[in-house]
């Protein structure tokens, strides 16, 4: 669940159907401004049906992000304990991708009805936070099984440090930018362009990856290639964020 600026959903009506839930609800979508193209045009769609489904079978936000949660360890414990072969990079790209699409899906819920809690918040954020160190760790052990040099496993150690850092600064750059008023307006008409050119820093282009676990030099390529994507999207992101915290008027809220 993204903590992004939503817009509340219009009410229930009498048998509504779920083709009419997922109309309502797609009608109050969250700001797309930043959102990366796998999670604004795959992931938001994907997580939009489950939560309607969800909703029509009276499940509860935090049911929903449990659900995600499952599939996301799932999906890390085949990675830690399996053999990296093509198959197994299959399923796991499948356990992740289900997972993240689940995680869409519980803010889309607690939306439908009526708002969430801030214990959902810290659920959801403590299990989002949880999934991005333990991914990155279990790529650790799966190099160390196969023998990896001390260079190749300093790839996942830093992984780890980027994605935990990052996660954490865009969390506080909403709570900060909520708690003073200066949150982005919700622009749904957001520039297709910058979405794909900050492909690289989307978790769902990062779990696609996991289908080369079997072809071990080309996913250790594209792996570290999508690293020195974000340790350079988390070096002009900090500077930019900074002057947005201590100039708001002039710079406003960060994309």
């Amino acid at each position: 669940m993204s903590v992004a600026q939503r817009s509340p959903v219009t009410s229930r009506t009498p048998d509504e159907t779920l083709r009419q839930t997922i109309q309502r609800l797609s009608g109050a979508q969250k700001t797309s401004k930043g959102a990366p193209a796998y999670s604004r045009f795959v992931n938001r769609k994907a997580g939009r049906l489950i939560a309607a489904v969800a909703y029509h079978c009276h499940l509860t936000p935090n049911a929903v992000t449990l659900i995600s949660a499952g599939w996301s360890l799932a999906g890390i414990a085949l990675l830690v304990f399996g053999s990296p072969t093509t198959a197994l990079g299959i399923v796991v790209t499948l356990c992740l991708a289900i997972g993240y699409a689940f995680d869409s899906a519980d803010g889309q819920l607690a939306r439908l009805r009526g708002g969430g809690s801030p214990a959902g918040e810290w659920l959801d954020h403590v299990v989002d936070s949880g999934k991005v160190c333990a991914l990155h760790l279990a790529v650790l052990v799966s190099f160390y099984r196969a023998g990896d040099s001390a260079r190749e496993l300093l790839v996942p150690l830093m992984w780890t440090w980027v994605a935990s850092v990052l996660f954490f600064v865009i969390i506080l750059n909403d709570q900060l930018h909520r708690a003073r008023g200066t949150a982005p307006a919700k622009d749904a008409a957001a520039p297709v362009l910058r979405s794909l050119l900050v492909a690289p820093t989307d978790y769902g282009v990062l779990l696609l990856t996991f289908v080369l676990i079997g072809q071990h030099q080309l996913f250790l390529w594209v792996y570290g290639l999508l690293l020195v994507a974000n340790i350079a999207y988390l070096a002009a992101g900090l500077a930019k964020w900074f002057r947005a915290l201590s100039h708001p008027e002039t710079t406003g809220a960060p994309a």
